[in-house]
């Protein structure tokens, strides 16, 4: 199966010249991505690889990148963090509709990763949310892929939690 993500990175110190980053990423097995690298010291790669599951594809990604480019940090891998407007246009609905089941059913409806003048979720959680719901056009290879990218998020988070805060902020967070 076919699946679409994208790893966005900050270069390591010696890999400041993109064009030969991006010659050695397509070398090294990343010849499935397209790069971006509209911001200095950052590159994003949009990749539509082949595998017998997200996972398998985002893990086979990384460990190429992490070959390639050892010095790279992850930022971020998608899709993952969205607004409505976002998740509304995978699931090919309005936004407004999406805003209307947020408030109809505020309830039960995912809590934002972040809460302020603009929402953000995990689009796993949404995705999720609207499988529960009702019959929503969801991509199988979307639900799959959102899931391990909010994952490898959670994860590179969580790596830089002492384990002693994360004892003592259990006890307080459900």
């Amino acid at each position: 199966m076919e699946y679409e993500f994208t790893l966005k990175y900050r270069l390591g110190a010696n890999d400041q010249d993109v064009d030969d980053v991006v010659e050695r990423l397509a070398a090294g097995g990343c010849d499935d991505a397209l790069a971006g690298v509209g911001q200095p010291g950052r590159i994003a790669l949009k990749f539509t690889r082949e595998a017998d599951s997200a996972k398998t594809a985002l893990m086979s990604a990384l460990a190429d990148v992490r070959y390639v480019l050892p010095g790279a940090k992850l930022i971020e891998a998608g899709p993952d963090f969205v607004g409505l407007s976002d998740a509304a246009e995978l699931v090919s609905m309005s936004r407004q509709n999406l805003r209307k089941l947020m408030l109809t059913y505020a309830s039960t409806f995912p809590a934002p990763v972040h809460d302020g003048t603009s929402g953000v979720w995990h689009l796993a959680d949404l995705l999720d949310w609207l499988k529960n719901k009702g019959d929503y056009p969801l991509q199988q290879e979307v639900v799959e892929v959102s899931n391990a990218t909010k994952q490898i998020n959670i994860a590179r988070h969580a790596r830089q939690i002492s384990l002693e805060a994360h004892q003592e902020v259990a006890r307080y967070v459900s």
